[in-house]
């Protein structure tokens, strides 16, 4: 069967899922909202709807027969895009809004991660000033405070100084998130590990695990971005990691949901950090992770139609995943004042790759003279295969050495230090 797709997205996240369903046989057409440069060269970019409109966006899926709709960002989630095109009997891969917030409220997944048993840090919510300050004094530095609702991968302090602390509980309880709740969490010290899970409700099969880079700049130093780099496999894990986050922590959570009357269905980030205790959640998210999924999607064999379809129907428990043995890299190449001020409106150049690499475009539009621009703060993602990690990693940064345009700002030691 051959399907129309509408995919809903445009980062370099959307572009690696476009990129990947093109290389099903049962796909015909992608048409992508709003989708970027780089996916028009797969199939149709719709632009003049908003995502987050979920009423236009579902009309129009419906009036251009859609087959399949499959959500990529975090925001039209949470506006609850799945229950409109579902309301008008469009199939869709992604979870509803009331099941969303376990990304779009901090609060409540920290509450479900309590009710299902997940290892999480010690943690509070608030939603007042004075009470959120007293409780940051009871903690130990570096001190966490997270904005509650959505925030772009920007609603995150971490810091040793309790001045900062108060002004960013100041900022996030001002609304500058929307939502006046901040979670203020313990710490957590050690490396950090990203594992999806294709959830259909009941039951959830995982993905290969990937490591993202957070941090601007080299050595993990600057403030927290969406993500700098990204690279799969990852070795040296802890024993049994993958069925202890099926275990331990999707499973349990499936069913928490799912006896809450808001079963899962979609993609689940489960972001780890690996402490000298064991394996403690860091986050969930309700989609693939960007800058994970482009080197997750470059090593999976598996067509990508076949799993969301056994996703959709509750059968995930008979698939068996098939993966490429080679290695995979990321390197975002990033807008000068990125994360806080990202200029954009820089042309581009030199944007061939070789043959063996994948440029993905993330945050890029098209100037009056066709010209491609940055156009947010993470503008093309880089990436490349090869026989190991460090293989992939050269020919990542050869790639790199390529491309050029005023400020560019990237890390040089993505897959360095693994």
């Amino acid at each position: 069967m051959s399907r129309r797709v509408l995919l809903v997205g445009g980062g370099g996240r959307e572009h690696a899922i476009a990129w990947k369903l093109s290389q099903s046989e049962q796909v015909s057409e992608i048409m992508s909202l709003p989708g970027n440069p780089g996916m028009a060269d797969i199939g149709p970019i719709i632009e003049g709807i908003d995502p987050t409109d979920v009423g236009a966006v579902a009309a129009f899926a419906k009036a251009q027969g859609i087959d399949l709709a499959i959500i990529g960002p975090e925001a039209p989630l949470a506006a609850g895009l799945v229950d409109a095109l579902t309301a008008r009997g469009i199939r869709v891969f992604g979870p509803s809004r009331s099941a969303a917030r376990l990304e779009s409220s901090k609060t409540f997944a920290k509450q479900i991660m309590d009710r299902a048993g997940v290892p999480t840090a010690a943690w509070g919510s608030f939603v007042d000033q004075d009470v959120a300050k007293q409780f940051v004094r009871s903690q130990t530095a570096p001190y966490v405070i997270k904005a509650d609702g959505l925030a772009a991968g920007k609603g995150v302090l971490v810091t040793e100084e309790l001045s900062h602390a108060d002004v960013w509980i100041d900022e996030c309880l001002g609304g500058r998130f929307g939502e006046a709740q901040v979670v203020i969490e313990a710490f957590l010290d050690g490396p950090e590990l990203s594992i999806f899970a294709v959830c259909d409700g009941t039951d959830a099969i995982l993905l290969e695990p990937a490591r993202d880079y957070k941090r601007l700049r080299n050595g993990d130093q600057g403030p927290n971005t969406g993500g700098m780099g990204a690279y799969s496999p990852v070795d040296g894990l802890p024993d049994g990691i993958m069925e202890f986050t099926l275990d331990r922590v999707v499973r349990p959570v499936l069913a928490t949901m799912a006896a809450l009357g808001t079963p899962y269905v979609g993609f689940l980030y489960v972001g780890y950090v690996l402490t000298a205790k064991g394996p403690s959640v860091l986050e969930f998210n309700c989609r693939l992770g960007d800058p994970e999924t482009q080197v997750v999607l470059a090593r999976m064999q598996t067509d990508l139609v076949d799993l969301i379809d056994a996703a959709l129907d509750g059968r995930v428990n008979g698939v068996s995943l098939e993966w490429s043995e080679m290695a995979a890299v990321n390197v975002v190449l990033a807008a000068d004042g990125y994360p806080d001020n990202p200029v954009k409106g820089t042309l581009l150049k030199r944007l061939s790759v070789p043959d063996d690499v994948t440029l993905f475009h993330a945050g890029t539009a098209t100037n009056e003279d066709g010209g491609v621009i940055a156009a947010g703060g993470r503008v093309l993602n880089v990436v490349a295969l090869g026989r190991s990690v460090d293989e992939a990693r050269t020919l990542c940064y050869e790639a790199v050495d390529t491309i050029r345009w005023p400020g560019m700002q990237y890390r040089s030691d993505i897959a360095r230090n693994k």
